[in-house]
């Protein structure tokens, strides 16, 4: 009886036996490999073979390039891999082997015949990958992490796929990396099981094929959209690729009407496949539809799309699952999505994803949490709710500051960490027609540096001195900004430096740039800096250079020196030079560096990493001078600059609030009592407030998004009043306004749109509610309090008659009180307590009018009058930089 049992486990052996060594036979060159990967180069010949770990059911392949060399760039080899045909497999992970480096994208197909049996072949020729019909399986890039299939699902291949065969193409963008000649060995493993799965994978590809995007236009969309027509798919996952100008790529299911998400991702991260919408599934009769959006701005000829590093591509994976019986292992779409359909594209597929250094280089793995994507997708839509609010402009408050200042010529205006207003200023010294010679040289250094705290640190809300420092120090201050660490960055243009000074009020000078009182144009020197722009992120700094220079120069935080470059152009052969790079500001949520070219009357933006040209903002009415700039990341950006008066022109004097997208201007402001000498910097605090230093009054403007304010100080207001305006506030202030950014992104047309007051919450009903009876228990509380107050009222009042009777004995007169004593000051802080600026702030997207001016030298008469010094000339005695400077 033992003899049976025996024979059917001996029989079983055997067929296990000859089953292992079906997979390990010659046809298919298999070899039995540990999982793991060797990355020597000098090993990738010996790994050129397809390679298996068996272990039952379970098996890897090690798909390899065998020891290629590429021998130019945007080269498309390929390798094919034959599969056993005598049963069934299941591809369930994918684990990449490459850089991107070396390698821009790669693609696994699955096909019956491969063009060609060689080792590897260029497929970028008309050659091609399958003499049949290809199936996409697998897409990497950009470090992208390992694939894992959910439980159950795989990718059928061998006998009865229609598929013997696998390709591994893969784009070699730049060989640079091959100057060493290494070869390479890049692929993919694929862990197989020979296990039945009951649902198949397959993917589902949409892709543009005719967008073209045009040179320095800020938004192109490219949109696919297909008719589905076959059996009920179930995305699991999502891919999405374009090249460099790609800023956000959406997948969506539309059914009777209603879009449903099924991925969105910033293409400059790891093209990875993400995990999509779990509850999106696609059936007869849905429609699929797919959106790219790029961006041209700082390309100087048309993009299409291609094979080239150079051209771009919009594609948009999806990798799904159906039932076993029905399974379809590919399936494309290219047809354009028609204008009526996109109207109804969701907001958030138009609002690019911000990507910064960092996530440019993190591994995103399948199946961890996506909270963090999930916050950054919210971020992004109240990004696209906000509107600019075109009812509120600029004003003045003249109120502000409480007490005057007194300030030299405002040369330099910067906000610290605490978001204090800091001043710089030149004290008793003025640059004038004999400050320097032809050379640019400081002829006045015998007066010694300035005397006065040249560094004012103020409080933004009531203009009170909080700390002064710059003693001893300066000759000439021009520009300046701060770093995340407090620290002041300044330029003189006496000193021809750059310097980097503590703000702990002891002057302590950190680091210099240049040979004082030495200009030069070589990398050591400057002549006649003018600002300095900080990078947030990196601390690198940027210097405009400046009167007799025509350059930006970038610096590492520690002042290396690390490149430069000149003005930009869309048309690199009429390019015009810098005449006086005047103000630099650095742009967080775009890594750009603006620059103010004063005598140009213009703007110009660059990439802040490549110093690459990105757009110019040049308008009539700067009146061919434009001398500060500041920005806002309200909306899509808000670029505040101010102009001066020009020699050529009778342009009006003014400050611009334009958008940086459009390029539009949406509102001017200027004082209301008195004009702009020589608007010489300006800034935007948090609160959405903007001051304006004149170098030419010695005066520095606040403005303010406070319409209301005004009509405040002209009467009183009642309690109710002020309630009810609070009230309206805070319905306006909360972010879950109802508007999209698509009217916006298509032509600005949500700048007519209103943020609409929302319904009130349940629990500040129940809250309001439940203050009637409070108010009721109130009652007797209060009759107590006011009793036990008599006394103390009857005893100030003797005591504030005692002092009225002294006060007339000595005749000391006092200031009338605005508007009625003590109600002047309780409608003071009314208005303090309202504080619109917030609310519009809460807003980013803007435009303004009014302001506050810092008084510094008496009343306003007395400095229309007599306030006509030297400074009104001061900076047109500087001289011309060299036009033949780049």
């Amino acid at each position: 009886m033992m003899g049976v049992p025996v024979f059917c486990v001996g029989v079983i052996a055997f067929i296990c036996t000859s089953h292992s060594l079906e997979i390990q036979s010659p046809l298919y060159r298999f070899k039995r490999s540990q999982e793991n990967v060797l990355s020597d180069p000098s090993d990738c010949v010996s790994r050129t073979k397809q390679q298996v770990f068996t272990n039952s059911y379970n098996f890897s392949l090690d798909i390899r390039m065998p020891g290629v060399v590429p021998t130019g760039s945007d080269t498309y080899l390929c390798t094919a891999f034959s599969l056993p045909t005598s049963r069934d497999a299941y591809i369930v992970d994918f684990i990449p082997h490459a850089s991107m480096d070396t390698v821009h994208h790669m693609l696994l197909f699955g096909c019956q015949t491969p063009v060609s049996t060689s080792s590897y072949w260029d497929c970028g020729s008309l050659q091609g990958t399958c003499e049949d019909e290809a199936s996409i399986m697998y897409a990497w890039a950009r470090n992208a992490p390992a694939t894992r299939l959910p439980k159950d699902v795989g990718f059928k291949v061998g006998r009865n796929s229609g598929m013997s065969h696998l390709v591994l193409q893969i784009h070699y963008g730049d060989v640079s990396a091959f100057r060493d000649h290494h070869r390479d060995c890049s692929g993919v493993t694929l862990r197989m099981t020979s296990k039945l799965q009951p649902f198949i994978a397959g993917i589902y590809l949409l892709m543009s094929v005719d967008t073209v995007i045009l040179p320095g236009k800020r938004v192109t969309n490219a949109d696919i959209a297909c008719d589905y027509t076959s059996y009920p798919i179930y995305p699991f996952s999502f891919r999405t690729h374009t090249h460099s100008l790609g800023k956000v790529v959406s997948g969506y299911r539309i059914r009777e009407g209603k879009w449903s998400l099924i991925g969105r991702q910033s293409p400059q991260l790891p093209q990875a496949f993400y995990p999509a919408n779990e509850e999106v599934n696609v059936k007869y009769g849905d429609t699929i539809a797919a959106r790219c959006v790029f961006t041209g701005e700082g390309r100087t000829s048309k993009t299409l799309i291609g094979g080239t590093s150079d051209d771009e591509m919009c594609n948009f994976y999806i990798m799904y699952y159906m039932d076993s019986k029905h399974a379809i292992p590919y399936m494309n779409c290219m047809e354009s999505g028609s204008k009526d359909l996109f109207q109804h594209i969701p907001a958030e597929a138009n609002v690019p994803i911000a990507v910064s250094p960092g996530h440019m280089n993190s591994v995103m793995h399948m199946g961890h949490s996506t909270d963090h994507q999930d916050n950054r997708l919210l971020l992004d839509k109240n990004k696209a709710e906000q509107v600019v609010d075109q009812d509120y402009h600029l004003e003045q408050v003249s109120a502000w500051p409480q007490s005057s200042l007194q300030l030299g010529q405002v040369s330099g205006l910067a906000l610290d960490s605490d978001a204090n207003l800091v001043i710089f200023h030149r004290g008793d010294h003025h640059w004038g027609a004999s400050s320097f010679n032809s050379q640019a040289r400081y002829q006045q250094r015998s007066q010694g540096p300035i005397q006065q705290s040249t560094i004012l640190v103020v409080d933004q809300a009531n203009g009170n001195i909080l700390k002064a420092s710059g003693r001893d120090m300066f000759y000439l201050p021009h520009g300046i900004t701060t770093d995340k660490k407090n620290n002041y960055w300044v330029t003189d243009v006496a000193l021809h430096q750059v310097l980097k000074v503590s703000s702990d009020g002891r002057d302590r000078m950190l680091l210099a740039l240049g040979e004082a009182f030495t200009p030069g144009s070589d990398n050591n020197h400057f002549c006649q800096p003018t600002d300095v722009a900080v990078d947030t992120e990196t601390g690198n700094i940027f210097v405009s250079d400046g009167y007799c220079n025509a350059r930006i120069l970038k610096f590492s935080a520690d002042g290396k020196y690390l490149s430069q470059w000149g003005a930009g152009s869309s048309d690199r052969k009429r390019r015009i030079p810098f005449r006086i790079p005047h103000s630099l500001v650095f742009l967080p949520d775009r890594q750009e560096v603006c620059v103010a070219d004063r005598e140009n009357g213009r703007i110009q933006c660059f990439i802040a990493q490549t110093g690459e040209f990105v757009k110019e903002i040049k308008k009539e009415e700067f009146g061919g001078e434009v001398f500060a700039i500041t920005y806002s990341p309200a909306g899509d950006g808000l670029i505040f600059a101010v102009n001066g008066e020009s020699p050529y022109r009778s342009t009006p004097v003014r400050g611009f609030v334009i958008d940086y997208s459009t390029m539009d201007i949406l509102d001017t402001f200027n004082p209301e009592k008195k004009e702009f000498k020589m608007p010489h910097d300006i800034v935007e605090t948090r609160d959405g407030s903007v001051f304006v230093g004149d170098a030419g009054s010695k005066s520095v403007f606040k403005f303010t998004t406070e319409k209301l304010h005004r009509s405040v100080k002209k009467a009183g207001i009642e309690v109710q009043e002020l309630d009810e305006m609070e009230t309206f506030v805070r319905t306006k202030v909360r972010p879950e306004h109802n508007f999209s950014k698509t009217a916006a992104i298509q032509g600005k047309q949500a700048l007519s749109l209103q943020p609409q007051p929302q319904e009130e919450p349940e629990e500040e009903k129940k809250k309001k509610s439940a203050a009637k009876p409070n108010r009721e228990q109130g009652v007797l509380p209060a009759i107590i309090t006011t009793l036990l107050l008599i006394p103390l009222v009857v005893v100030i009042s003797i005591g504030v008659f005692i002092c009225w009777r002294k006060n007339n004995a000595y005749e000391v007169k006092t200031e009338p009180s605005s508007v009625g004593g003590i109600f002047g000051k309780i409608r003071g802080k009314a208005v303090g307590s309202l504080n619109l600026g917030n609310f519009f702030a809460s807003h980013k997207g803007y435009s303004r009018q009014g302001f506050d001016q810092l008084s510094t030298e008496g009343s306003d008469q007395e400095r229309n009058d007599g306030d006509s010094s030297d400074s009104e000339n001061e900076e047109y005695s500087a001289l011309p930089p060299p036009l033949s400077s780049s």
